[in-house]
């Protein structure tokens, strides 16, 4: 199974650490051994808001050869919705069986064709934005099948053990939870 994070100019470190680090677990507390991932970008690196530097490990290569991407939020977003070169560049994961996003990733989601009869979430700042794309809810986390996105910044991790248990069922992700210390609410 090969997972893609897509990381940008101007993401939330959050969004994208959060499902990183349990998603991760998966492989290194030995519950999907087969599990690898790239770091994936459009560009040679992504820097946040706050001046935290990310590198990818695959820099515009096509995203269609993973079976999961996940995409994280940020101010960045707003920007890419309207990027045809970057839109152009995530819609090579349009035949991955899953895309998960945090926050306002979903913006990304939507202005790809993702989230066309779909029902989606984000950040409640943008669910004005998210709504020209698709019917918007309020919840933590909703799961439309091959696409799934989570809320805002402290949803990371939420999301990250959602794709945990739906990747290796409740037990892993329960003990992936209370390795983080991660009480949920």
């Amino acid at each position: 199974m090969r997972v893609a994070f897509v990381i940008f100019e101007d993401l939330t470190a959050l969004d994208f650490v959060g499902v990183f680090d349990a998603v991760t677990r998966l492989k290194t507390m030995k519950f999907l051994p087969e599990l690898e991932w790239d770091i994936c970008s459009f560009t040679n690196q992504a820097v946040d808001g706050a001046g935290l530097i990310f590198t990818p490990t695959k820099v515009g290569e096509s995203l269609e050869k993973y079976d999961i991407v996940i995409v994280p939020g940020g101010f960045g977003t707003r920007r890419l919705a309207n990027d045809p070169d970057f839109i152009e560049w995530l819609q090579t994961a349009k035949n991955c069986n899953l895309k998960a996003s945090v926050c306002t990733g979903s913006l990304l989601f939507g202005s790809a064709g993702f989230l066309i009869g779909k029902t989606a979430t984000t950040h409640p700042n943008a669910f004005e934005d998210l709504k020209k794309y698709c019917k918007v809810v309020d919840k933590r986390i909703v799961d439309e099948g091959s696409v799934i996105t989570a809320r805002g910044v402290s949803s990371s991790i939420d999301l990250g053990l959602y794709l945990c248990e739906k990747l290796a069922g409740y037990e892993a992700k329960e003990k992936i939870r209370i390795q983080m210390d991660y009480q949920t609410c």
